[in-house]
């Protein structure tokens, strides 16, 4: 399950204070959470109820079965948003939440589009496939069925690529990610131990500023 919206991101890469007021940027949290009924109604409550608006948000298994992994992007204050992770975390059924903002982490987003495709336009259409690296997976009469992954960045340029074309249907997954190298950044006490599945004594911490490039 996946619902996803776009935003752009906030940067300071001098490194220097931001007023009191220019704190918003963009989050990206990952709760790791026990696979039962009604946890993700919990996680997306509690930020409804502190009045987040999420922009993207994809849930899927991880490689325990009883665990699924939780995306979330939004956009917001350091401070507050740290205290909504707090407070996930303390919900029974939540294992860790990481706040993955200022670490060096892997994103991507997956998307089918349908663009309308008369035969003559059909050599423009996959040159730009190639250019960015999607593929044709379905070809119908007037249509192609298009699959792209990438950053969010590379996603809204493919499809502003296409309006001219005509857009006939998109979905996308919404936005995943993992920490590069398995490093986790969160503070190592607020890790559980007690279970080996989840987490490890000594984890690394990541300290690398900025997101993936890639």
């Amino acid at each position: 399950m996946a619902i996803q919206a776009s935003k752009a991101s906030n940067s300071n890469p001098m490194g220097t204070e931001q007023p009191p007021l220019s704190g918003r940027m963009r989050h990206v949290l990952s709760a790791l959470v026990q696979n039962q009924p009604g946890v993700l109604a919990q996680v997306s409550g509690m930020f409804a109820s502190r009045g987040f608006n999420i922009d993207s948000l994809a849930v899927s298994e991880t490689e325990e079965a009883h665990l699924s992994r939780i995306t979330v992007v939004v956009m917001g204050d350091d401070r507050h948003l740290e205290q909504v992770r707090k407070q996930l975390e303390k919900i029974v059924t939540v294992v860790r939440v990481q706040d993955f903002s200022r670490a060096n982490y892997v994103e991507r987003d997956l998307m089918l589009i349908r663009v309308h495709a008369p035969r003559e336009k059909r050599p423009e259409l996959q040159a730009l496939v190639e250019i960015f690296r999607a593929r044709i997976v379905d070809v119908g009469t007037d249509s192609l069925l298009i699959e792209i992954s990438g950053q969010e960045s590379k996603i809204e340029a493919f499809i502003e690529e296409m309006r001219p074309y005509g857009i006939q249907e998109l979905a996308r997954t919404g936005r995943i990610a993992l920490i590069r190298g398995g490093q986790y950044q969160d503070d190592p006490e607020s890790l559980d131990h007690d279970d080996p599945s989840i987490a490890r004594e000594n984890e690394p911490i990541s300290i690398v500023q900025g997101h993936s490039d890639l």
